[in-house]
């Protein structure tokens, strides 16, 4: 079975793109949990997050947006001592603040999903790739939803780590073309 290169042979990894790499999410809890996770990633490996994501859901109070709004420094000093996570400052306090912001999207727009969705309007960027390395790190499209999301006030979300959570979520499909969730 052929499959993209970069999940190799780690079992961990192969799941993660069998089952949900490029998949399309429509649930906000779902979304929040990547927003954290890829800015948990920044300047990391994604196999380094994946093998820490129970420990962020248990730590993260399974994603709840509304919980994780309410951390207060009691709980960042929680975090920074969890082992199982990223313990960096400043990843810990830019996911509260992105819940809180999360939240406003949401009640804006009736969901974090419509709008995200809506850069797009509603239909899943397929992209054709023959080779790995012609994937690029950052779009026209990761620059602008950066932009918007950063003018609303999130953080640790720059373009790269966006243009990741839209190949995670499912927005952009980045599989290669010989890769058989492609066919």
């Amino acid at each position: 079975m052929n499959r993209c290169s970069w999940c190799g042979n780690d079992e961990l990894y192969i799941k993660y793109h069998d089952e949900e790499w490029g998949v399309p999410v429509h649930d906000d809890k779902k979304h929040f949990e990547f927003l954290v996770l890829e800015s948990a990633q920044a300047g990391l490996s994604w196999i380094t997050i994946l093998r820490k994501r129970e420990n962020y859901r248990t730590a993260y109070d399974d994603f709840d947006v509304i919980k994780v709004s309410q951390y207060n420094e009691e709980k960042v000093e929680e975090l920074l001592n969890n082992v199982g996570i990223i313990r960096n400052r400043r990843k810990i306090e830019a996911s509260i603040s992105n819940a809180k912001e999360f939240l406003k999207i949401q009640k804006e727009f009736g969901s974090f999903d419509n709008y995200i969705w809506s850069f797009i309007d509603n239909k899943q960027i397929l992209n054709h790739w023959n080779d790995l390395s012609k994937l690029p790190a950052n779009t026209a499209l990761s620059d602008k939803i950066s932009k918007a999301l950063k003018k609303r006030g999130f953080k640790f979300l720059g373009t790269t780590i966006i243009y990741s959570y839209l190949q995670a979520v499912g927005l952009i499909d980045d599989h290669i073309d010989s890769c058989f969730k492609r066919q």
